[in-house]
């Protein structure tokens, strides 16, 4: 029976109890399935080390040596136990919290030992060690490259650890080694010189040597990238036939509004507008993926692209994610359309909306006089329709979900355009996973005038010199924004911490007014502590990441982050951009602790040494990768990635984008004999029932 369709149950080392632990925790149901779980990491048990030679670089290693003294600390569940370790010239300390009655330590006995070293005031010390007699140590366990599970907790309780997942793989290796069907083509794998399947397999999990691991990863990692992209790719292929609106005309109302505004728009925004005015004229439905940074002015090309449709007799629509910042993108628009008087009609809707203010708003769109509207999720409710909608633009899309942004789709008979933006610029290689088959436009240019923002790091110990640098800049009548973490598991914690920091602060400026803004506050009081800080009744806002997103404020100079080794760099970045929006220099001040871990102190380092977006996206992608970035978790990579990393692997996803695209230009519909097995696989894999993010991002 072909391991595709072998029942778990029925193979070496598993059973009926383990079957169903897999089942439910890794969605293990076949022979192959558990072929598919492939390691997450590789220990070279050939290597013995001294505690001399250790470093913080340092995963795994292996020393040999006694344990000379320990002791025991507490009683019951708080037990814990240290013990030293010497292995003949220096020194290290092992420690147990769970399990501290089952450690059995003998004095004048040679033990292996096998862990990872952390480094805590200059001594090195291994948490949950393995400490194995030398008199029972076997070949196998120093030989060679040993592979390493995931698992879970659950697993973990049943006897399901790395090491079982291991000697259940290990069951299958006789009929892995007699041939598995490849999935690549001949010709692609000897284009690309990879490894078969079966070769691949066999040394992913059982490698002979450190080549033959990373070749057999390098086949693995392309078969994923290739079959993800050959699905994004064939999504396209059959977008570019959907027909769209055509919206040929620049009329009254585009050149109106270009005509009014005070200042010339960058070349970055008129080379965007060129090219969404291209894909609005051509016939076919536009879904184009809008980047830019913070201050970049993408909400002006918006509305620029919304009048493009208005000219043609259709309307437009711009979603936000909050409240907030739909009634920021609303009395921004308003301020820019004045000029036009009542050529073009814009109006909000949001959660806030009166039913009696709605009614109004529903006339205006079915009878055509709204021309265009702004709102929250409200936009998305079924009494909500539309005359001629033509035109969507969705901000910060992440923050949507599929489900709610496809009811859009529902409002005209053709679907309409669709416009998607972002603040967070994204690497290319997450946006060729992610995005693949959208069209993108990159807004690589800040406006003339713009200073940019002043980063400097300051530990804590440096508060009192950051407060007076806050006193002085308020002297000079600007404002101060004062950020505080919020962690999702914890919000009672942070708030309090939050509580804290707004009574520290009203302590240390008694002179000024503060207001304080958290996500757990009721709309309305958010909504008009927001208000004073804009209007400069207050002069320090104390908050969590709740402004993150949209807060524009000029007179606000600094951005004060408190803990921001608590925050991903993608994030800072996202804070810092709501100072520097006018004329006056800006500065954004990271408060850390003193002890710092590397990454946290890179992370540091690369906000203090750029302000480019997708610089700091790329190397937030490095340190983090893809599935900790804020907005994918939300946005979902829609594929589930089992050995590639889209943050370390992007040559390979340039290969395979390559390889797929040459094959769906010969034939889009793989319909050539040789071209079937990718569509069996396309449809064994099930990709087809990932979201169609071309047409409902």
């Amino acid at each position: 029976m072909e391991l595709s369709h072998r029942d778990i149950t029925y193979c070496k080392n598993v059973g009926a109890k383990r079957a169903d632990i897999l089942r439910k925790e890794l969605g293990v149901n076949t022979a192959l399935d558990l072929i598919r779980q492939y390691p997450y990491k590789y220990i070279d048990r050939s290597r013995f080390y001294r505690i001399a030679e250790l470093d913080d670089e340092d995963t795994y290693v292996q020393i040999i040596g006694e344990v000379t003294e320990w002791h025991t600390i507490g009683i019951g569940k708080a037990q814990r136990l240290s013990a030293t370790f010497f292995d003949g010239t220096h020194q290290c300390e092992l420690v147990w919290f769970r399990g501290v009655q089952y450690v059995k330590l003998q004095r004048g006995v040679k033990y292996l030992l096998f862990g990872k070293p952390s480094r805590f005031q200059h001594v090195y010390n291994f948490v949950h060690p393995e400490l194995t007699p030398m008199s029972k140590v076997t070949p196998e366990m120093t030989q060679g490259l040993e592979p390493y599970y995931n698992t879970t907790e659950t697993m973990k309780k049943h006897g399901i650890n790395s090491k079982a997942m291991r000697t259940m793989i290990a069951g299958l290796l006789p009929e892995l080694k007699a041939g598995v069907p490849d999935t690549i083509g001949a010709d692609i794998l000897q284009r690309y010189r990879l490894m078969s399947l079966t070769e691949a397999l066999v040394n992913v999990h059982f490698p002979k040597d450190t080549p033959s691991m990373q070749n057999a990863r390098a086949r693995l990692k392309f078969e994923e990238l290739f079959y993800i992209q050959l699905q994004i790719l064939r999504q396209m292929k059959r977008r570019e036939q959907n027909p769209g609106f055509a919206m040929p005309m620049v009329g009254s109302r585009f050149h109106g509004l270009y005509k009014s505004l005070p200042f010339d728009l960058t070349g970055a925004q008129k080379r965007v507008i060129h090219e969404i005015h291209d894909d609005l004229k051509s016939g076919r439905q536009m879904n184009r993926l809008l980047q830019g940074d913070v201050g970049s002015g993408k909400t002006l090309v918006a509305l620029m692209c919304c009048l493009l449709a208005v000219d043609n007799g259709y309307q437009a629509c711009i979603m936000a994610p909050t409240e907030i910042l739909a009634n920021q993108h609303y009395e921004t628009l308003k301020a820019f359309l004045a000029p036009l008087g009542d050529a073009v009609h814009i109006a909000l809707l949001t959660g806030s909306t009166t039913p009696k203010n709605r009614v109004p708003i529903h006339n205006g769109l079915m009878n055509g006089t709204i021309h265009i509207l702004i709102g929250t999720h409200a936009l998305l409710e079924d009494n909500v329709q539309w005359q001629n909608l033509g035109f969507v633009v969705i901000d910060e899309q992440h923050r949507f979900g599929v489900a709610q942004r496809a009811k859009l789709w529902t409002k005209n008979q053709l679907p309409p355009h669709i416009l998607v933006m972002t603040a967070t610029p994204i690497p290319r290689t997450l946006a060729m996973t992610v995005y693949g088959d959208l069209q993108v436009s990159i807004i690589d240019e800040l406006p003339p005038g713009r200073k940019p923002v002043q980063t400097i790091h300051y530990s804590i110990q440096r508060r009192a010199q950051v407060y007076a640098f806050l006193r002085k800049q308020i002297q000079e009548g600007r404002q101060v924004y004062v950020v505080y973490p919020l962690i999702k598991e914890n919000e009672k914690l942070d708030l309090q911490d939050l509580q804290n920091g707004f009574n520290e602060l009203c302590e240390a400026f008694p002179e000024y007014k503060i207001s304080m803004v958290h996500g757990q506050m009721k709309a309305a009081d958010k909504d008009l502590q927001m208000q004073r800080f804009a209007s400069g009744e207050t002069q320090i806002l104390v908050a969590t990441t709740v402004i993150e997103v949209g807060v524009n404020v000029p007179n606000a100079t600094v951005m004060m982050i408190q803990n921001a080794e608590r925050f991903g760099l993608s994030q800072l970045h996202q804070l810092r951009g709501r100072v520097g929006r006018g004329g006056d220099q800006s500065y954004c001040l990271l408060l850390t602790d003193l002890e710092l871990s590397k990454d946290t102190r890179k992370r540091m380092d690369i906000m203090v040494a750029t302000n480019d977006g997708f610089r700091i996206a790329e190397a937030d992608l490095q340190l983090r990768g893809a599935g900790d970035l804020e907005g994918t978790q939300q946005s979902g990579i829609p594929f589930d990635l089992k050995i590639a990393n889209l943050s370390t692997d992007g040559q390979l996803l340039n290969l395979a984008r390559q390889a797929a695209m040459e094959i769906l230009d010969k034939d889009p519909l793989l319909e050539d004999e040789m071209n079937r097995m990718y569509k069996r696989q396309l449809d064994f894999r099930r990709v087809e029932q990932s979201y169609n993010w071309g047409e409902i991002s």
